[in-house]
């Protein structure tokens, strides 16, 4: 009998803080509008931190240089008899202007600021369970440094 090889799905998440307020998105899911760090996929050919500037840039319409890794989470759900696990690279950052007339990903409401105190009291909003988890230990200080991830040239070189 062949076996079925588990993969996770990778995402990439930035977790962007100003003045003591985190820079969200609010978007449609299948449970409704729910909340989430600018947070996707990570794509064939990119790296994780250029995977997490993409999706900062197409969630929120502003540039993202990641600095350094928050964390690496391990995430796993079930819907409809499906067992999905998520990997998620956790970045901070720095975060350019927004750019005028750029729209927002497809799904994505807005953007919106918010505290530790309020995000705290949205956990039943939030999209994924690693959200507050990425948040606290960017809270907590931890970094580690973007070396600790190494894309071999292969990754973005191949057709």
């Amino acid at each position: 009998m062949p076996s079925v090889r588990w993969k996770p799905n990778v995402t990439v998440a930035a977790v962007i803080e100003r003045d003591g307020r985190f820079l969200l998105v609010e978007e449609h899911t299948v449970d409704g509008l729910r909340l989430n760090t600018p947070a996707g996929h990570l794509d064939p050919g990119e790296s994780p931190a250029d995977g997490c500037a993409r999706e900062a840039l197409e969630e929120t319409a502003h540039r993202f240089a990641p600095t350094a890794l928050v964390g690496i989470y391990l995430a796993r759900s079930r819907r409809n008899d499906e067992d999905v696990t998520y990997m998620r690279f956790a970045f901070t950052g720095t975060l350019g202007a927004r750019e005028a007339g750029r729209a927002l990903d497809d799904g994505i409401v807005r953007t919106l600021w918010m505290t530790l105190k309020e995000i705290r009291a949205s956990v039943e909003r939030h999209r994924s369970p690693l959200l507050l988890q990425c948040i606290e230990d960017h809270v907590a200080g931890r970094r580690y440094p973007l070396s600790l991830i190494h894309t071999d040239a292969s990754v973005t070189s191949l057709p």
